[in-house]
């Protein structure tokens, strides 16, 4: 009788040793779901603008409420440390210097998805879920929308809704900040 192959996941720490080592090149873009390292999508003008866009209009209206941390790990559980492309964060003294970012000091988590949509809507999505992400948008191009999730239960979220051109979006963290849809896809 043969055995079935198993496959070996990785720990946060595994993976952050093997980074340490130089087993990644420096322009290296992975990020490690569920123990599996992944190599992330390269980032185009749109998708670096739309995430500079984002950035600029979060630090310039919350300030100090918020760190603004962009496409930097958050650790989401014990196997699983991925590179959001925009993370609203409960303010900290240390800005997060002795340890990345866990579910539940996120406020906001902002994937910007043009060709990673498929990976922002599946693997991602169930991950921030599980791990309890109180609230995780998707700028999708392709549909010209910007996705809503809210209330995390188990591997999906309760609330979802895809906000279109000429709508706003506002974090629940921040009601009154009101985004229009249109300036965020460009």
């Amino acid at each position: 009788m043969a055995v079935a192959a198993q496959r070996y996941r990785f720990t946060v720490d595994q993976y952050r040793r093997m980074g340490e080592s130089g087993i990644f090149d420096s322009d290296c873009r992975v990020e490690l779901i569920d123990g599996q390292i992944y190599e992330m999508t390269p980032i185009n003008p749109w998708h670096a603008g739309v995430v500079d866009w984002l950035a600029h209009r979060f630090i310039s209206l919350l300030g100090n409420r918020v760190v603004v941390r962009v496409q930097n790990p958050i650790e989401a559980d014990r196997r699983s440390e991925p590179q959001a492309d925009i993370v609203l964060l409960q303010p900290r003294p240390d800005f997060y210097r002795s340890a990345h970012p866990l579910p539940d000091q996120v406020l906001l988590l902002i994937e910007v998805a043009d060709t990673s949509i498929r990976q922002d809507q599946g693997r991602k999505l169930t991950l921030y879920a599980r791990a309890g992400v109180a609230e995780y948008w998707i700028v999708n191009r392709q549909a010209e929308a910007v996705e809503v999730y809210r209330s995390p239960s188990g591997g999906g979220y309760r609330e979802h809704a895809a906000v279109r051109r000429e709508g706003h979006v506002a974090p629940s963290a921040f009601p009154e900040l009101r985004l229009l849809v249109d300036e965020i896809l460009g």
